[in-house]
């Protein structure tokens, strides 16, 4: 009988979890928000020293472990220079183009608080540059920090405590509609986090006897690149991924049900791993696909670079305009959920 799950609760929390900042190097906050989750719920957890959390669901046996990770940093920018004009130049955290920062209303996150403002092109008005405005390039050299406060010059940026460093979070403007779609910035790896938390939840609630240990990893710095190179207990044999699958012309993920990846562009994932998710929801009639990434990389990838003799997989969420004005389906977290579920009661292989 399929454990029961709670969909109120992986909406909540993804709502939660998205309205804390959390760029990479700035995640503490986001981390001790999943911390009180896991205490609510009775997991336990530890800290690595750079921050990242290691949960762990008992099982029957304790190994050969299991792992499901998911990250918590999102995308986001640093101050490069304080400028002469008293704005600021940027440059990106993570791989994002700056014709998504246009726009966008920001936080800046200095020694001595938090100021707010807005990411504009360097030419903004169409009164004072008129068709300009339409033909300057678009890279993060042609955007520029404007905060609110006031401030003409790079003195007065100083005096008001910014400097060149200071860490930028990026409003995500979060919309759950009535239909199910969910519209924000950071679903990239947020929601990832949430539909992880949801599979604990039922696992908790329902009682039930895994197979075998299953650790909840959430990494701090996936979006630079390291993610969870360090994380993994040593005894660990296979992890499953969840991050997003990109639903654009060329690509095979959609935004219901699971997307499987079967590679990225470090490569396959494991055969035998994937295919077992792929058999999971066949014989539960959960939705899915599979899909190949050309440009993308995830937490399994650092896993491996590292050195870990571990099998890998990777199970996505299908998210419309990644690493930009980002929407996705709450049919697609439920699917996951469904799935993760499953796979955490399956039967290990030694």
């Amino acid at each position: 009988m399929p454990l029961p799950i709670d969909m109120g609760y992986v909406t909540d929390i993804l709502y939660r979890l998205l309205t804390t900042p959390s760029p990479t190097g700035y995640t503490a906050d986001v981390v001790r928000l999943c911390c009180a989750e896991l205490e609510r719920m009775g997991i336990p957890y530890e800290l690595t020293r750079r921050g990242a959390i290691r949960a762990d669901l008992k099982g029957v046996r304790s190994t050969p472990d299991r792992a499901l990770v998911a990250h918590v940093d999102t995308l986001g920018a640093q101050v490069k220079m304080l400028k002469d004009n008293g704005r600021m130049e940027l440059v990106p955290i993570g791989h994002w183009s700056s014709r998504f920062a246009e726009g966008a209303r920001c936080t800046v996150l200095t020694d001595r608080g938090p100021w707010r403002g807005t990411i504009l092109p360097l030419k903004a008005s169409g009164h004072t540059f008129n068709k300009e405005v339409d033909s300057q390039p678009v890279t993060w050299q042609q955007v520029e920090l404007r905060v609110d406060a006031p401030v003409a010059n790079r003195r007065d940026l100083e005096e008001r405590g910014f400097n060149i460093g200071d860490i930028v979070s990026i409003d995500p403007q979060p919309e759950f509609l009535e239909n199910g779609y969910i519209v924000s910035r950071h679903l990239d790896d947020k929601a990832g986090v949430a539909v992880m938390l949801g599979a604990a939840k039922a696992v908790v609630d329902a009682g039930a006897a895994l197979p075998v240990d299953c650790h909840l990893l959430f990494t701090i710095s996936e979006e630079v690149g390291s993610g969870a190179s360090s994380i993994l207990h040593q005894d660990v044999a296979e992890m499953v991924t969840i991050d997003n699958g990109t639903t654009a012309p060329g690509q095979n993920s959609s935004e219901y049900g699971v997307t499987i990846a079967m590679a990225d562009s470090t490569g396959p994932f494991d055969m035998a791993l994937t295919h077992s998710l792929i058999a999971l929801c066949q014989a539960q009639n959960i939705p899915h696909q599979r899909d190949v990434f050309r440009y993308y990389r995830c937490d399994s990838a650092s896993a491996i670079e590292a050195g870990n003799d571990i099998r890998t997989a990777l199970v996505c969420f299908g998210i419309d305009a990644s690493h930009g004005y980002e929407r996705i389906h709450a049919d697609a977290l439920e699917s996951l959920v469904r799935l993760l579920v499953l796979y955490l009661q399956s039967p290990p292989r030694d």
